[in-house]
Order: C-alpha cells, then sequence, then structure tokens
C-alpha cells in the first residue's frame, strides 16, 4: 500500500524496529521530563461565570434615533461586539480600579509578576503598578461563548483559586455597569443637544411674542365685529381676498422657516447627526456593511499586514463604503437646503401677490400687516419650542426606562483542584514530540548510515540487484564443512545463489562470470568456488580460475597445490589442458593462480586472456573466475570486459556505501554487464527485516520462522 502513493511504509516500520531502542529511549526521556516540569509548575485555578447576552428589545417610543441600533443587523456582529468589549482594557481597568488591585505589588505577586522597579515619582510608580495590574487581569482573562446559545463563561485563571472566582465575578460585574453606562451616556448627548435648541427656540419665541405686543399697542389694533363661528373676523370680499393670501403666506412662510431652520441646522451640526441621516434605510444599510467590513479588517489585522492584499481589498471596500455614506448625507443636505429655497421662493412669490392687493385694502389692512407678520412668528417658534420640549421629554423617559440586556447566570466560585498543569496531557504531548524527534534523529541516523547490512539496503543505496544472501558462518564452523554439507543453511544459500544465476540471463546462468568486491576479505573466493561447486553438482562442467595474481587463495579452498596456473597460461609458459586439474567434485576442474607475476595487469590486457576463454568455453560449459577486488586494482574491471557477467560481493554491516559505489563505477566504466550483487557474512541472528529473516531451512529455503537456530540437521 506504501508503494501505492509513493511511500514505502514497509522501509520506515522496518527503520523504527532497528532503532527502537533509541526511540523508547527518547520518548522515556521526553515523559521524565514532562512529568519533572509538571510537578515543579506553579498549579493554576480557573473560576467561571456564566453570563447571558440578550439583544435590546425594540423601542415603544418614537426616540429610537437618539442612540445606536444595537437591534437591528446581523447577530454575529452584535455577539462578536459584546466579546470585543469583554476583553477590552478598559474593562480591565475597571475590574482593576473596583477591586484596589493596583493599591499594592500583592496582586502582581499573586499573579507570578514582578513589581515594576520603584523609579521617578510616586505618581509615576503607581501608574506603572496600575498598567502591570491592568496587564496580568487581562492576560488571566478568557472567554468561551457556549455554541448555539447566547452564553458566555468568563473564566479568569491565576494561582490562587479565591482570586480566581474573585476576578472572574468582577468582570460580569464591571461588564454590566459598563453596558447601562453607555447607553445612559448615548441619551445623556442627546439630551445636553435638546436642551440647547429649547434654550435658543424659548429666547425666540418670547422675543417674538414681545413684539407682538409692543407692535399692536402701538398702533392701536383692535378687532371690532361679530366673531364668527369658527373664531375669525367678519372681512369684506377683498379682505376675504387678500385673507385668503395672506393665509397662504402664513403657510409659505412657516414652510420657509421650517426649511430655513433644517437648513441652518444641517449648517451647524455635523453632517451625520441630522435624523434624515440617520433615519434614511440606504444609509442604515450601508453603515451595517461598513462596520463588518471594518470588523473583519480588525479581525484579519492579527494575521496579515496592512499591505496584504486581501487586507488592501477590505481598506479599499471601506473607504468605498465611507464614500457612498458620504454622497448619500451631502445628498440629503443638498435636498434640504433644495427645500428652503424652494419656500422662499414660494414665499416671495405670495408676498408679491399680497403687495398687489395692498392699495385696494391699505386702509383696511394695512396696520395688520406687520401685526400677522409677527402673529406668524410668534406661533412657529410656539410650534417649534413645543416640538423640541416633547422630544426632550421623550429621551428623559427613554433613559430612565432602558432594561439591561446583560445578565448574571451563575456565580463563580472557588475552583476544589487546579485545572493545569494537567499531567495526563503533558505526557501525552511528551509521548508525541518523543516519538517525533525520536523518529527524526532515526532518518537522519539513516540518512547518515554508510553501511550496506541488508539486501534492501544494497537495493536502495546502490540500485543494485541482490542475487543472494549468504548468512555468516557459526563460530568454529569452515567453509568446507559448511559446503560439504547440503541441508546446511549456508549451502541452502548459495543454492539459492545458483538459481538467481539461472534467470539472470535469457539463457541462463552465464557461461564465464567473474566474481569479484570492492576490497579483500569480503568472500568472493568462498563465493566463486560454492557456484561453481553448485553448477558441478547439476551436472555441469565448470572450471573455476583462481583469477587474483596479486593474492590468490583459491587453490586454498580447493585444496590444491598453486604450482602452475593462470599466470602460466597467461604467459604462454603452458596450455589449458596442463594446468587446469580436476577435484573431488565431479564436474569441477581448477586452474590455480600460478607464480605470481610482476605486472598482472600487462597479462590480463593481453589477447591471451580471449583466446583462452574461447579455448576453454568449447571444453566446458561454465567458466567461473575468482578475480581480484576492484579498488586501487585494474585487473577486475578488465576481466569483467571478456566475460559475459559479473557478480558483485559485499560483507554485510562491513563494506561501506561509499566503497562499494567506487567499485560499481569502475566496473560500469570498464563496460561491464553487472549480473548483481551478494550479501555475504549475514548475521541472520541480529538482521531480521520485512517477511524473511534470511536464516535458511534445508526443506523449505528460506525460513519465515527460523530465528537464526539449528536447522534439521543441527547446524546453524
Amino acid at each position: 500500500m506504501g508503494g501505492e502513493f509513493g511511500i514505502d511504509l514497509t522501509a520506515y516500520w522496518r527503520m523504527a524496529i532497528k532503532h527502537r531502542f533509541l526511540i523508547i529511549g527518547v520518548v522515556l526521556a521526553a515523559v521524565v521530563l514532562a512529568t519533572v516540569a509538571t510537578l515543579l509548575m506553579t498549579p493554576i485555578y480557573t473560576a467561571s461565570t456564566t453570563i447571558q447576552i440578550d439583544r435590546e428589545a425594540a423601542r415603544v417610543l418614537a426616540s429610537e434615533d437618539v442612540g445606536p441600533r444595537d437591534n437591528i443587523g446581523p447577530s454575529q456582529e452584535f455577539f462578536e461586539t459584546q466579546y470585543g468589549l469583554l476583553r477590552s482594557t478598559s474593562l480591565a481597568e475597571r475590574v482593576v480600579d473596583s477591586l484596589g488591585l493596583a493599591t499594592s505589588d500583592e496582586f502582581i505577586e499573586q499573579m507570578g509578576g514582578t513589581p515594576p522597579v520603584r523609579k521617578g515619582t510616586a505618581a509615576q510608580h503607581a501608574a506603572a503598578r496600575r498598567e502591570a495590574a491592568v496587564g496580568l487581569a487581562a492576560g488571566g482573562l478568557s472567554i468561551s461563548p457556549v455554541r448555539g446559545s447566547r452564553l458566555v463563561a468568563i473564566s479568569f485563571d491565576s494561582p490562587d483559586p479565591v482570586l480566581s472566582a474573585r476576578l472572574a465575578n468582577a468582570f460580569a460585574e464591571n461588564f454590566i455597569q459598563a453596558n447601562l453606562e453607555r447607553k445612559f451616556e448615548s441619551s445623556q448627548y442627546a439630551r445636553d443637544f435638546l436642551e440647547e435648541r429649547l434654550a435658543q427656540t424659548k429666547s425666540r419665541l418670547e422675543e417674538s411674542e414681545r413684539q407682538l405686543v409692543a407692535y399692536a399697542a402701538n398702533q392701536q389694533i383692535i378687532n371690532v365685529g361679530e366673531v364668527r363661528e369658527d373664531g375669525s373676523q367678519p372681512q369684506s370680499l377683498v379682505s376675504s381676498d387678500l385673507s385668503a393670501l395672506n393665509s397662504a403666506l402664513a403657510e409659505a412662510t412657516a414652510a420657509r422657516i421650517g426649511a430655513e431652520q433644517k437648513w441652518r441646522q444641517a449648517q451647524s451640526s455635523a453632517i451625520m447627526n441630522l435624523p434624515e441621516v440617520l433615519e434614511n434605510g440606504t444609509i442604515q444599510r450601508l453603515s451595517e456593511e461598513r462596520a463588518r467590513v471594518q470588523a473583519e479588517y480588525e479581525q484579519k489585522l492579527s494575521i496579515y499586514k496592512p499591505d496584504f492584499p486581501e487586507m488592501l481589498q477590505l481598506k479599499a471596500r471601506v473607504d468605498e463604503l465611507d464614500a457612498q455614506i458620504a454622497s448619500i448625507a451631502n445628498g440629503i443636505r443638498n435636498s434640504i437646503r433644495n427645500q428652503f429655497q424652494v419656500a422662499a421662493n414660494q414665499e416671495a412669490a405670495l408676498q408679491g401677490r399680497v403687495n398687489g392687493l395692498k392699495g385696494d385694502v391699505l386702509n383696511l389692512r394695512e396696520r395688520t400687516i406687520q401685526y400677522n407678520i409677527l402673529q406668524r412668528e410668534v406661533d412657529t417658534n410656539r410650534e417649534l419650542y413645543d416640538g423640541l420640549l416633547q422630544r426632550y421629554k421623550e429621551v428623559g423617559i427613554t433613559g430612565g426606562v432602558t432594561t439591561n440586556n446583560v445578565s448574571i447566570v451563575d456565580v463563580a466560585e472557588a475552583p476544589d483542584g487546579p485545572s493545569k498543569p494537567s499531567l495526563f496531557v503533558n505526557v501525552l504531548l511528551a509521548v508525541f514530540l518523543g516519538l517525533t524527534l525520536g523518529l527524526g534523529i532515526t532518518l537522519i541516523l539513516e540518512a547518515l548510515d554508510e553501511s550496506l547490512a541488508t539486501p534492501e539496503d544494497i537495493e536502495s543505496k546502490l540500485g543494485v540487484p541482490v542475487l543472494g544472501v549468504i548468512p555468516l558462518l557459526p563460530r568454529g564452523t569452515t567453509t568446507g564443512e559448511a559446503l560439504a554439507d547440503i541441508r546446511s543453511p549456508f549451502s541452502e544459500a548459495y543454492y539459492s545463489l545458483r538459481t538467481a544465476l539461472q534467470f539472470s540471463t535469457p539463457d541462463g546462468s552465464p557461461a564465464t562470470m567473474l566474481i569479484t568486491s570492492s576490497r579483500p576479505g569480503e568472500g568472493k573466493s568462498t563465493t566463486a568456488y560454492a557456484v561453481a561447486l553448485n553448477l558441478a553438482r547439476v551436472g555441469k562442467r565448470v572450471l573455476l580460475a583462481d583469477g587474483d595474481l596479486r593474492n590468490p587463495s583459491m587453490h586454498r579452498i580447493v585444496g590444491v597445490e598453486n604450482v602452475a596456473g593462470m599466470s602460466n597460461l597467461l604467459s604462454g609458459a603452458a596450455e589449458l589442458g596442463e594446468v587446469a586439474r580436476e577435484t573431488r567434485q565431479k564436474n569441477l576442474w581448477f586452474i590455480p593462480c600460478g607464480p605470481l607475476p610482476p605486472n598482472p595487469a600487462e597479462l590480463w590486457g593481453s589477447d591471451r586472456m580471449r583466446r583462452l576463454l574461447a579455448e576453454a568455453g568449447a571444453e566446458f560449459d561454465h567458466i567461473v573466475i575468482d578475480g581480484p577486488p576492484v579498488l586501487g586494482l585494474a585487473d577486475s574491471p578488465m576481466l569483467g570486459s571478456m566475460v559475459a557477467g559479473v557478480i558483485f560481493v559485499l560483507e554485510s554491516k562491513t563494506t561501506r556505501r561509499g566503497q562499494a559505489r567506487g567499485a560499481l563505477k569502475r566496473l560500469l566504466i570498464g563496460d561491464n554487464r553487472l549480473l548483481g550483487a551478494v550479501l555475504t557474512k549475514l548475521d541472520v541472528r541480529s538482521t531480521q527485516y520485512g517477511d524473511y529473516n534470511y536464516a535458511y531451512d534445508y526443506e523449505y529455503g528460506p525460513s519465515r520462522s527460523s530465528k537464526g537456530g539449528k536447522g534439521k540437521n543441527g547446524k546453524v
């Protein structure tokens, strides 16, 4: 399954098993350190107060626009605002001040902090101590909204359980108090504004009334005649027309005064505080959208920088919304100005028509015109005053009847036990970190490991197929004894190698093959002898030749004297039939090294070797040459280029990756056909990987159950 995803999970598992003691040691060390650190940590106690935050109910009075419209807009925005207020520094300052935590260093020491060093004046030291206390109070606070409800848990962590409960309750109580104060301040602003306008309107009303009374007394204006049912004085037809025009003029004047008043209010007040702007549905919708985008910008500002593309988009959106709101507000103010201009124009037109009738009714109404103007001004000012007075009363009632939308559900109590540190959690974390560190060290060790201990190492680190795995002989057992016992694991291993050679080429086992290694002592001579021996046992005519003309050893394995041999053949001093000796094994002939020549490389480079191989190939089925080591010598690469295949021998845990790569590189440069590698001296008792542990059973071949113990023949 690991290969399906490109990851060999089995290889990682083998690495973990190989370094299991290291991993276990690292995990145990991490657990011990975590346990000791946990026991040395100061216990922290957590106390929680549960509050309920409700949306404000709809207002029952007409003065909804004197304060923030908290009962409209997305619910999430409202609650996020409340959570932000709970975490605000101003609330932490209220808590510190209300409990008197900044008057001494006791609270700072209880929270594990360091009191500020006394420097400067007493006021500066007190300010520094208050700042430290506020920071600790805010740092110990945690807000946890209960999902799917309007409940919020206010928790406080400290080394003292009583202090934790005290601070948790103080945060809840001060939050409620601050919430009420904000509502009161909102209505207080509206009251102050209305009080100022009431004083101005009252002054104008009183002045207009005084002018009206003075003018009536000065002009001796007295109403005579019977009063009609509607309370008006009898008038002539012209007077009736003029009265009608005067009524229209009065209405136009009132409209102009009202429009002028609105325009003056629009000029003197901030544009966003105008009632028409506040009540505009489009502005309300855009303001809600701006608040949502601004909140998203503030939230992501803790993650991204202001010049991050997404942050720039949000800032551009806020600016766009501000521009839209400002544009609509300016349009509303321009509309108020246009209304005033229209009213003024209409008043001027009516005034002109009234002036046209003055000649007809001058004697009758000449002295009442100014009186009527003053009377209308008095009426207008009185209407304005009554409207402002009524609004002022409503605002006062609203500030008094506003209900609190935050309440305490559960009061915090001193906890019985600490909430952290948790030994169980810390141990689990230590186990995880220990495993991570142990596996990391294992991967590093494997990456730095130059040894070739198993067939998997050869295939993964060298990229060479493994033809056979030869177990390490038990102490006191010779090569000859192990090969003589055909049921021994040693013999079984070479049987498997012989079988692998049969599939190494399309024509079966190569007719000529060279057995070599990177350095001496890796088991190449034993392997060459065992390969030749096993081929002879199946009825093949085999010629085994000792090709190491510098340090020959094959004659000792075969048990013959090294009198004449390969060096004589290559120098032309002897023929093949003179030096090839029949061994005790049927079908197996052997050519020893012979006298050591002074120039082995020149002998191998002559055409005599190729003719010798052709001559021997006509008489024998297979020719097996025990070649010299590759590193430092030119013999093996030259020999390998003359034979059908090369077998590369490596000693388990001894041959280094660099040595093997250097030898393989020289063979490949010499145009050698590499059949594969043979891993020798594998300790099957300590090396177990994958599905097989490389122990051999004489009856079943590679055994899944053998653990390096004795076979049926009593030998390892």
